[in-house]
């Protein structure tokens, strides 16, 4: 029985040869009349030079994943707060809670819980700016007009949110200057030396050891400044004019809230 199937089999195959020469290029499928069981009918796969030049130019071009230069994610930069030289340097009030927002998210960069307090007291502090800015916007298009407005009412919400929050920024301009200058110098190490000279000295023994533990919590330089983008060199020079932006407000901030006017 085995040899009536195995005859009849191969007979089959060479009636399939004769009718439709594989040379011919025409498919099986398309001859009328046969219907060929799927086992007997042959497997051949025939490429052509030309298909193969046609795949690979069809192919998508191999790209390479890149991470953006963190300063060029952030919704605003120091860079771009007016300034107004003319107004005794009277800074933007939007303009510059916009970039301190920006600022903020870089608490995320360095990856530790940790900071989370650092952040969230900046940003409740640039709450309480814009709250008053919402309150009296024409008062207040610029910091030093909408403390001084706003001292006229005699309240400082906003004036005593400003103070916190110029020295959260002085803190982190401090810190990241002198880690951006000295290549071997660890974040923490950094970030500990401009807490002792900013924040720490206005803080209770309550909160003191809540930014200590921030500071510790500092990753290695190397990892930090990898977050920051892949190209260093663009990432080191973004830094640099960024910091020396935000030194310069600071700075301004600074002298203005020492005066008569700024206080209650």
């Amino acid at each position: 029985m085995w040899l009536v199937f195995v005859l009849t089999g191969l007979t089959t195959w060479l009636a399939l040869l004769t009718i439709c020469d594989p040379s011919d290029g025409v498919p099986t499928s398309q001859i009328s009349g046969i219907h060929a069981s799927p086992d007997l009918q042959p497997h051949h796969l025939t490429v052509h030079s030309h298909d193969l030049h046609d795949y690979h130019n069809h192919q998508p071009p191999s790209t390479t994943a890149t991470m953006p230069n963190f300063l060029d994610t952030i919704k605003r930069s120091f860079v771009d707060v007016t300034v107004n030289k003319d107004k005794e340097n009277a800074i933007n009030t939007s303009e510059f809670l916009e970039a301190a927002e920006s600022l903020t998210t870089l608490f995320d960069v360095l990856g530790s819980v940790a900071f989370q307090p650092v952040k969230n007291d900046m940003l409740g502090n640039i709450k309480k700016i814009r709250d008053r800015q919402l309150a009296a916007p024409l008062e207040s298009e610029t910091l030093q007009e909408l403390v001084v407005n706003e001292l006229k009412t005699k309240k400082h919400v906003a004036t005593e949110g400003l103070i916190w929050l110029v020295r959260g920024l002085d803190f982190t301009c401090i810190a990241l200057s002198q880690n951006v200058q000295l290549s071997t110098e660890e974040l923490s190490v950094s970030f500990r030396n401009a807490y002792g000279s900013t924040l720490k000295p206005h803080h209770s023994f309550l909160v003191k050891p809540i930014f200590s533990a921030a500071m510790s919590a500092c990753p290695y330089r190397k990892d930090f400044y990898v977050k920051l983008g892949d190209d260093q060199e663009a990432v080191h020079q973004g830094l640099t004019v960024w910091l020396k932006a935000l030194e310069t407000q600071v700075a301004i901030l600074k002298g203005f809230l020492d005066r008569p006017e700024a206080k209650w």
